[in-house]
């Protein structure tokens, strides 16, 4: 028997449906922009379990129905329309808001805070106007010139200190992740970015946004779970903010990491409940 060989942390493009091209789009109401994210993510759902099971008549009907919605090119535009600023979007506003005590007292002669922006959709986001960040945008469908075209779990790590961040945001970006197992490797591997010491007097950080329901309506992953979690690989939250959509968190790595698994267990149990999930491999 051939041995059996390690197993890669998966990667964000695994199991997304081909882009849409040159789709045309009018523009969107509200509800239709909710009901385009809405459904994206619940056929992208329906075909990574189709894929799971093999069944590959199953996941070329879903990819013909995420083509005829507008792809992933339709699902980004949307996103972008829910983060405009007339619809009360842009949620590094937050972000900022949070760091702002910090940035007030940077000094021209410090270098700037480096940030990379993983799923950006925007380089005029409330992050990339503000002069103490110098901002690198990744996306795995860029959407506009100064965005690299790039798969996170794909982007090669970092060989020296110079190459690590300072901060990284997840907006709305862990949600996309398929599967359960590839969301924990995610989390892992903005560790592996992050700066492991500061000598600007600024903990590494790390900005996540997810939709409220995520952890407050899943059957496997609540707000205490996610705590677990992350402290295990070494964060601690910092700030917290819930809308009726969305929540934002601000974790700081403290450096001090304990390690763990987490399975996918049932936590909190009813059949009106979703089935968000993260799930920790040990190192």
């Amino acid at each position: 028997m051939a041995p059996k060989r390690s197993k890669r942390p998966g990667l964000l493009s695994k199991g997304r449906p081909p882009t849409a091209n040159s789709t045309k789009h009018a523009a969107l109401s509200s509800k239709a922009t909710r009901t385009l994210i809405r459904s994206h993510h619940q056929l992208l759902k329906a075909r990574t379990q189709a894929s799971q099971a093999g069944d590959k008549a199953r996941v070329c009907s879903i990819d013909a129905q995420i083509q005829a919605n507008g792809g992933l090119e339709s699902y980004q535009i949307a996103s972008k329309l829910g983060q405009s600023l007339d619809r009360g979007g842009d949620s590094s506003k937050n972000l900022i808001d949070w760091i702002k005590p910090q940035l007030s007292q940077w000094k021209a002669s410090l270098p700037k805070l480096r940030v990379l922006e993983v799923g950006a959709l925007s380089t005029k986001n409330a992050c990339s106007r503000t002069p103490a960040l110098d901002v690198t945008r990744i996306d795995l469908n860029s959407q506009e010139p100064g965005i690299l075209q790039q798969d996170f779990m794909e982007r090669p790590l970092p060989a020296s200190e110079d190459e690590r961040f300072n901060l990284i945001s997840l907006s709305l970006v862990l949600n996309y992740v398929p599967d359960a197992t590839g969301r924990g490797d995610m989390l892992k591997r903005c560790v592996q970015f992050l700066t492991s010491e500061s000598s600007i007097q600024f903990t590494p950080t790390l900005f996540l946004v997810l939709p409220l329901p995520c952890v407050n309506n899943s059957r496997y992953l609540t707000e205490e779970r996610l705590l677990e979690i992350m402290a295990s690989l070494g964060f601690r939250l910092v700030e917290s903010r819930k809308t009726n959509k969305l929540i934002y968190q601000l974790w700081n790595h403290t450096g001090v990491s304990e390690p763990r698994s987490f399975k996918k267990e049932m936590l909190n149990p009813g059949h009106t409940r979703n089935n968000f999930a993260v799930i920790l491999r040990g190192s």
